[in-house]
């Protein structure tokens, strides 16, 4: 399946489906059972190398990743359980007795940045009890099929696959581009949302969270620190992702020959060492 969207904004990488599937695909990418893996770097090798990845509720990398992807409330399997995870985001778990003791033995294990992390706090959060809240907010969910697949939109076969959403990595003035025509047409001008989360939170459970909207809603992703550390290597620097829920991605895709991708402003912009007048 081919994409409008990502010729006319001049996409470098492939824009890439999240399906879901009772059927593992044949080469797929896979995190080993029990496994530590960041979800985004599969995303990142299906945009930027062609690869098909693919997770269940036994290989899904880490605990807000299993989150993320729609295999239940996974941190619920974090080391302490959920109370440990809310310090960890937050504050840390040296304060903690029975986070300590879990934190020192980590650490003795050589367990390196997350022990340090556990113990003291990604501070990503200001408090465990906003962190108790923020899990409480997302939804949760346990998807009805085995697997969640990502493949290239290019490998999607339109007459039996049916993508929940497509995640574009992009540079700034793609962003710009893909967050005015998903309000093209839409003069509300809510269109699209920024919402936080752990990255594959974003490219997931809350983007099946938008299906259920009447008109889901984008969602720019990828300011998730620590998953911009993960595929930095991979996808670069500056680049921030675009997640369209199935019914949107349609609609860009449809608008795409009347709006402005086909004028100056656009191709200006485009242009290095060109500035619109």
């Amino acid at each position: 399946m081919q994409t409008l969207t990502g010729e006319a904004i001049g996409l470098e990488t492939a824009p890439v489906a999240l399906l879901w599937s009772d059927s593992e695909p044949e080469g797929a990418l896979r995190f080993k059972p029990g496994r530590w893996g960041c979800v985004v770097s599969l995303f990142a090798a299906a945009a930027a190398k062609g690869r098909v990845a693919a997770f269940d509720a036994q290989t899904y990398g880490c605990w807000g990743g299993g989150t993320g992807l729609g295999f239940g409330n996974c941190y619920e399997a974090f080391p302490g359980g959920v109370d440990c995870f809310c310090r960890f985001l937050s504050s840390g778990n040296a304060a903690d007795p029975k986070g300590r003791a879990i934190g020192e033995g980590m650490a003795a294990a050589g367990g390196g940045a997350f022990a340090d992390d556990f113990l003291h706090g990604e501070k990503y959060q200001q408090t465990p009890g906003d962190v108790a809240r923020f899990v409480d907010a997302l939804p949760i969910c346990t998807v009805p099929t085995r697997y969640v697949v990502l493949k290239p939109l290019d490998q999607v076969d339109p007459e039996r696959e049916v993508p929940k959403s497509v995640t574009f990595f992009v540079d700034p003035d793609q962003l710009s581009a893909l967050v005015v025509l998903a309000n093209y047409g839409d003069p509300r001008g809510e269109s699209v949302t920024v919402p936080w989360a752990a990255a594959c939170q974003v490219m997931g459970i809350l983007a099946y969270r938008e299906l259920e909207r009447e008109s889901p809603r984008g969602l720019v992703g990828l300011t998730d620190l620590s998953a911009r550390l993960n595929v930095r290597g991979t996808l670069g620097p500056h680049v921030m992702s675009f997640t369209a829920p199935w019914p949107l991605f349609q609609r860009m895709e449809r608008n795409v020959g009347d709006s402005f991708l086909q004028r100056e402003t656009w191709r200006a912009l485009r242009r290095p060492g060109t500035a619109a007048e």
